[in-house]
């Protein structure tokens, strides 16, 4: 596999990731945005859908680890360190679902930290405004969760808007290693 295609895994690895979580959410009619967390779709007891979630987390996970060795540390070892960490920690929010609830909960609230620290990395090493957008946004957006009060809307509404923000630097990392070869 050459390095453009390694490149490309920095796309499909979320959009496989998205597209397996938009299934889920189709197959899940009791999944409701003002009161459940996305990984309520992983749980391997109550959701009928837990192994398409699962599925989606684990391999999108996998297409970002070998994208984040075998490129993004190339081009900014932090963005990349951070994201390996990232990928491998959103692989573990599938295999601890929620059926293990602390152990789901502290790798999913590593996975969050993870990718907003990565933002932020990617915005120093590669001087990139969307890397400071997704700083931004992924932060800000659990801050007023948690300021406004946890019961207004359900934890996917964060997990969403935070994760769709952290790709606004990967999808540039991407696009920029695979111009580059």
């Amino acid at each position: 596999m050459g390095e453009k295609n390694y490149a490309l895994l920095g796309i499909l690895g979320p959009l496989t990731t998205y597209a397996l979580i938009a299934a889920s959410i189709i197959l899940s009619p009791w999944f409701c945005w003002e009161k459940n967390a996305l990984s309520d779709l992983g749980h391997a007891i109550k959701s009928q859908a837990a192994p398409i979630f699962n599925f989606g987390l684990f391999l999108g996970g996998f297409l970002l680890i070998i994208y984040s060795m075998k490129t993004l540390v190339r081009n900014a070892k932090y963005s990349g360190l951070s994201l390996l960490v990232a990928s491998l920690l959103l692989q573990l929010i599938a295999l601890f679902n929620e059926t293990y609830p602390r152990l789901h909960y502290a790798v999913s609230v590593l996975f969050f930290i993870a990718i907003i620290v990565g933002s932020l990395a990617y915005a120093f090493e590669a001087k990139s405004p969307l890397g400071v957008v997704g700083f931004i946004v992924g932060f800000g957006s659990w801050i007023i969760y948690f300021m406004a009060g946890t019961s207004i809307v359900g934890v996917a509404v964060p997990e969403t808007i935070s994760s769709t923000a952290a790709l606004l630097w990967v999808a540039q990392s991407t696009i920029k290693a695979y111009s580059q070869k």
